[in-house]
């Protein structure tokens, strides 16, 4: 829908606010009203605040908070609008008063979605004069960053307005899903809804607790939920038999475990679950969909273990103990330093890939950094030497690419000391499939009293330490990459 550039938003509290932010990140106008008192600023609190993650997801061209405008009354909002959203509350003869309303002050040929969670569109479309172009566009908190959005018409919404709302919401980054029955509750409501009931009747007969209900989401099915669902994760559970084999040994029936009572187990369903889910293979084998359930399984625990919640907390907790119990490597006195160090090793993570199906620079430079903290380790640089207040610190790094990494690759990290004096460190790293080389990097570091910020001389025995190795590198021929400089001129 190119030629949507103004959209209204009528009702501006959490949804509505959302629809805002999630309308000005893609450098659409937004004008907005709510009868309420002290709107306006609330409005922009709430925008602001979502500008953020916004600017992190990435920004689309004109795309501004100045943008968003504020209108005394709903006519004024919906006057020029080329596209209408409604977030006003759940009260069905509030809807259908403000949606006359709305049809009256919007030109014609506008769609105006409503963000009702259950409401039937037939029912509040009932007293406009263009019901034809009266929908439900129900979205998700926070819809400036969920892409799902359950598009339905009633009885007297027209195909074309179902259409330019979709093709509108995919232009602003969503996932319109269209809902084909006009039922109660619609899609995915109803199936919050529940597992909701189910969680009261818990917590009603002292079975569990809220937390412990949440963490039986949030550590298991909300995981795999966030993949496909319900349906295709219950198909790959049934082995190669699929969703047959799964019902067949799984009938609800057989099992009454909550409050809800399933439907009968018959041969027609079965017939109809089994064929979904094998349409949504898309021809992929049961084999194949684990390993791509697994691969994103690991992206997701991944994201989530940067902020230490839920998995990820698991996750990052397992690598803290797996750090401990690293054997690393440490220099002494009385031992030969090998020529090169050979100090770590690693797997290519699936989350390392980027859209050429390669490792990305970036993660070439983090996992150098884990053969830089085996270095360091190896010299008596520890978790107790930086609790003390110094540390080295990276002033400049040199890549080469020289050959892809794909995911699942075993690398090996080889360590050359190239230099050192009492503040700096110059060295020079490898990384390498089997002895196919992959890339290098040669860096300076600084050594750095991190409580006042400057250089500082680094401790007699990591001196003695990097002496040494310096000393035993020193017989080694220097990398042709080392001191290389970038040009066109040969």
């Amino acid at each position: 829908m190119n030629d949507i550039r103004t959209v209204a938003v009528i009702g501006t509290g959490v949804i509505g606010a959302g629809w805002a932010a999630r309308c000005l990140a893609y450098g659409l106008d937004v004008v907005a009203w709510d009868p309420g008192d002290g709107w306006q600023q609330r409005l922009r609190t709430a925008v602001e605040n979502a500008w953020p993650a916004l600017v992190r997801l990435g920004l689309y061209k004109g795309a501004s908070i100045d943008r968003l405008r504020f209108a005394e009354s709903v006519e004024e909002a919906c006057s020029d609008a080329d596209f209408v959203q409604e977030a006003a509350p759940e009260r069905i003869e509030l809807k259908t008063a403000l949606h006359a309303q709305m049809d009256t002050a919007t030109r014609p040929h506008v769609p105006i979605a409503s963000s009702t969670s259950g409401l039937l569109p037939s029912e509040f479309q009932a007293d406009c004069s263009n019901p034809q172009r009266i929908l439900v566009g129900h979205p998700f908190n926070p819809v400036y960053l969920l892409p799902l959005v359950e598009v339905l018409g009633g009885e007297k919404t027209g195909a074309q307005a179902l259409d330019e709302a979709v093709a509108f919401y995919e232009s602003i980054g969503m996932y319109p899903l269209r809902v084909r029955s006009e039922i109660p509750g619609f899609l995915s409501d109803r199936l919050q809804e529940a597992l909701w009931r189910e969680v009261l009747h818990l917590v009603n007969d002292g079975v569990a607790t809220t937390e412990e209900l949440d963490a039986a989401i949030a550590y298991g099915p909300g995981l795999r939920w966030s993949i496909w669902g319900t349906c295709l994760i219950f198909h790959l559970a049934g082995g190669e038999g699929g969703m047959r084999h799964m019902l067949d040994h799984f009938d609800p029936t057989q099992f009454p475990w909550t409050k809800l009572d399933p439907p009968p187990i018959t041969e027609a369903l079965v017939e109809r679950m089994a064929k979904g889910c094998e349409a949504q293979t898309g021809g992929r084998s049961i084999k194949e969909l684990e390993r791509l359930r697994d691969d994103c399984l690991i992206a997701v625990m991944q994201a989530l273990r940067a902020y230490r919640v839920g998995a990820g907390e698991v996750l990052q907790k397992n690598a803290e103990r797996r750090t401990l119990q690293r054997e690393y490597q440490r220099w002494t006195a009385n031992i030969e330093v090998p020529t090169p160090l050979a100090l770590y090793d690693c797997h290519v993570r699936p989350e390392w890939i980027d859209y050429n199906g390669h490792m990305t620079e970036s993660e070439y430079l983090a996992a150098f950094g884990g053969a830089t903290d085996a270095l360091f380790r190896y010299i008596g640089i520890d978790e107790d030497y930086r609790a003390a207040g110094q540390s080295f610190y990276t002033v400049e790094s040199h890549l080469n690419f020289l050959r892809e990494a794909r995911a699942g690759d075993a690398l090996r990290f080889t360590t050359q000391v190239l230099a050192v004096d009492d503040k700096r460190l110059h060295f020079f790293h490898q990384v390498l499939r089997g002895e196919e080389l992959l890339a290098t990097t040669e860096q300076m570091l600084l050594h750095v009293d991190a409580g006042t910020a400057r250089a500082c001389t680094m401790q007699p025995h990591i001196r003695q330490a990097l002496d040494a190795i310096a000393a035993a590198h020193g017989t080694m021929p220097t990398p042709p990459q080392v001191g290389h400089q970038m040009s066109l001129v040969s």
